[in-house]
């Protein structure tokens, strides 16, 4: 039997005692994977049966779990699990840290459990304790779907469990053996001209063939690749021709997309499901109506199968449509989908009855580049190691796309405006103003400059800052240095 587990999971052992589930996670996961709720009572007690000390070690258990699980490594927990209130705060765990959840449920029969515990020393309680583990257990599995678990596989005899094989499963957002180089293009909306312009000033070769099932024929001479930071539709004036010439790149292996949040709600409006007809809608449908039906059922398939970002080149670069905070970066859950679509708002409008939007940028501590669209601006910046490239073509901006490894910008100009923007897209600034970067300097960010540190410079050896020194230091420039703006 096959058991699929995500790389990065939360793998949740549920069985009473007696079933085999200790064996099983030494057979089939590293030791340091495994948290078990008996060695944690040993731990804070130095007797693993000692009930008394169940608390501590649960609390034990919780806090490695939360620091594995946040530096992204697959964790198993190796408990009873029989009960629906001692699965909550694992629950909780996964979802916090944006992991997928994966049961493994030991469902053997009363009397080999019994019998195994007869032949423990350890096991120092009647049968009554197994009997009711399972009679809880059994209670519970119908909602295990509903507490939040991914994947749910039962093993309910000894030969099943001997004949399992754990295959570990790449998450679809890691793409980290993908190293480029890359073209990531920002948000089209519908302009496939000056998508098609670009495209060819990035140096691709491009060929259609109005009666072949895959129009369009691209390719890069060395090889390069491009990403669509997503929003493909709306607004513009040729939707399909762009779905069709992005489809066809994707299907070929010459580039990767994600979804935007404008694919996002055409997709769910051709499902059949209610969408508010507004922000360029309408324009899609309209010329999604001059389509075959074989064309608009491709268009679903192609969005339905898109993931919320890529992360890419050994993690060094991320992708998403509005971006990513570092602690969702590789990681599969409902919040991180909606934040790579949608950002996050502060829940307050601007005057132009827009939302205003949270600016996690301005606190991206991340070591991976993040490179997003979503929110036209009159030219990209670099922010904290992130830079938005959606300048606004379908509004009179620009197409603009990002080389990299390179991070040299390529844009080319709107033939037109063919949308009014809600909101003005700003003035180009002056050349003396301040850059994003510097404007959002102004504060230090202390957790950058406390403790102990190793600088690697360039001429010289790595440089050790003791934590007392660097406190003493941060004391003379608060006391005496002037802001040398």
């Amino acid at each position: 039997m096959k058991v699929t587990i995500p790389e990065l999971s939360l793998v949740v052992l549920v069985g009473p005692s007696g079933s085999g589930k200790s064996t099983f996670a030494r057979t089939h996961f590293k030791p340091t994977e495994v948290l078990s709720s008996d060695y944690c009572r040993g731990l804070v007690s130095d007797d693993e049966n000692d009930q008394a000390a169940t608390a501590d070690a649960f609390a034990v258990l919780h806090f490695i779990a939360a620091k594995r699980l946040a530096a992204g490594k697959l964790t198993v927990i190796d408990a009873t699990n029989v009960q629906p209130e001692s699965r909550k705060a694992l629950v909780a765990l996964a979802r916090k840290y944006h992991c997928l959840l994966t049961a493994i449920v030991f469902d053997l029969s009363e009397k080999i459990c019994q019998e195994r515990n007869r032949e423990r020393s350890d096991r120092q309680f009647g049968p009554h304790v197994v009997r009711q583990q399972l009679n809880q257990m059994r209670k519970s599995l119908r909602n295990l779907k509903t507490e939040g678990f991914h994947n749910i596989y039962t093993l309910s005899t000894p030969e099943r469990i001997a004949d399992v094989q754990i295959e570990r499963e790449r998450l679809y957002s890691n793409l980290k053996h993908e190293h480029g180089p890359f073209d990531i293009i920002g948000d089209v909306h519908g302009c496939f001209a000056e998508l098609s312009m670009l495209l060819q000033e990035l140096g691709y070769e491009i060929k259609r063939d109005e009666q072949a099932e895959s129009q369009f024929q691209v390719r890069h001479p060395e090889g390069r690749k491009v990403v669509f930071l997503g929003d493909l539709v709306d607004r513009g004036p040729a939707t399909p021709a762009v779905l069709r010439l992005v489809m066809d790149m994707v299907e070929s292996g010459v580039a990767l997309c994600v979804p935007g949040n404008h694919d996002v709600k055409l997709l769910r409006k051709l499902k059949g499901k209610d969408v508010s007809l507004k922000h360029g809608i309408v324009e899609s449908l309209q010329q999604l109506e001059q389509e075959p039906e074989d064309f608009k059922r491709r268009v679903i398939n192609f969005m339905d199968g898109l993931t919320s970002h890529f992360v890419l080149d050994a993690g060094k670069l991320v992708v998403a449509h509005a971006g990513l905070q570092a602690s969702m970066q590789g990681r599969g859950s409902r919040a991180v989908r909606e934040f790579a679509l949608y950002g996050e708002t502060t829940g307050e409008t601007d005057e132009f009855g827009l939302p205003i939007r949270y600016n996690w940028a301005a606190d991206y501590r991340g070591s991976a580049m993040v490179v997003y669209g979503h929110t036209p601006v009159p030219t990209p910046a670099w922010l904290n190691h992130t830079i938005n490239i959606d300048t606004g073509c379908v509004f009179g901006g620009q197409l603009t796309a990002l080389r990299y490894p390179e991070q040299e910008l390529i844009a080319v100009a709107a033939q037109q405006v063919y949308c009014e923007p809600v909101r003005p897209l700003q003035p180009v600034e002056a050349p003396d103003v301040l850059s994003a970067q510097q404007s959002h300097d102004e504060v230090l960010d202390v957790e950058d400059v406390i403790g102990k540190r190793l600088v690697q410079t360039r001429l010289q050896p790595r440089i050790t800052i003791r934590e007392e020194n660097a406190i003493a230091a941060l004391e003379v420039m608060s006391r005496f240095a002037a802001n040398p703006k």
